[in-house]
């Protein structure tokens, strides 16, 4: 069985494992260096993964409903999030910006197959030019979208798998918070002391960290992808 079918027979599997919750079974795939970075400073783009790897991320996205991103990655990157590269359904394309800085000149905002839907809080919504959908949620205690509230809104417009590209601050904060539900990372064989992909989770010395379950590897090309269940403490498991 080559790798492609491995972890998508995989992914089938966990999804069918977890139990019914009120808002998408979350899968964080995203490439960093081997010293765990992802870019060389914030605002900078740096393209880590092969030929192989993007191929295997594309097709990833195809088994996806959804396709979430912050707004520093449309920043910086311009994405298109879609799935040119494999032979399969682009997923519906999501962008956390709560403050609203998604810009009508995007690419995201200029797609003729899909509308992006842009998630900001409350009172902060307005229109915007082009193929997108502003949609205002309940706030957290740091002035960021509630994720929670995201997810469940995401849930009940059909989204039941949701892929989390990042960047930085959208991964830590999927983490922080308990909700991913597995992780594919692709890590590339080169050194960056950048920015780093995972940031201050906040856990105490004498806290559980989050962790893999079963986790497999294998290299591809000269990327090595590595993927499993995430696993946390039993207070974020019970919240989620």
């Amino acid at each position: 069985m080559n790798l492609n079918r491995q972890i998508e027979r995989w992914l089938l599997i966990q999804r069918r494992a977890a139990a019914v919750r009120n808002r998408p079974f979350v899968t964080l795939s995203y490439a960093q260096s081997w010293d765990g970075s992802i870019t060389t400073r914030a605002g900078e783009s740096l393209g880590l993964s092969g030929a192989e790897s993007l191929r295997l991320t594309h097709q990833l996205r195809s088994l996806h409903d959804g396709i979430l991103v912050g707004i520093g990655t449309v920043l910086t990157d311009d994405p298109q999030l879609t799935v040119r590269e494999w032979p399969g359904h682009s997923p519906q394309p999501i962008v956390l910006d709560s403050s609203l800085r998604m810009p009508s000149s995007a690419r995201l905002c200029r797609r003729n197959d899909k509308r992006c839907w842009v998630l900001t809080r409350a009172g902060h919504d307005r229109q915007l030019a082009g193929q997108a959908d502003v949609i205002g949620l309940p706030g957290d205690p740091t002035g960021r979208v509630d994720l929670f509230a995201a997810l469940q809104w995401l849930k009940q417009q059909g989204v039941r798998h949701l892929m989390v590209e990042g960047g930085a601050e959208v991964i830590t904060a999927f983490l922080k918070a308990g909700l991913a539900d597995a992780l594919v990372l692709t890590i590339a064989p080169t050194l960056v002391g950048g920015l780093k992909g995972v940031g201050d989770l906040q856990i105490g010395a004498k806290q559980p960290l989050p962790r893999l379950h079963a986790m497999q590897s294998h290299m591809l090309g000269d990327d090595l992808i590595l993927w499993g269940s995430l696993q946390y403490h039993r207070e974020t498991a019970i919240a989620c």
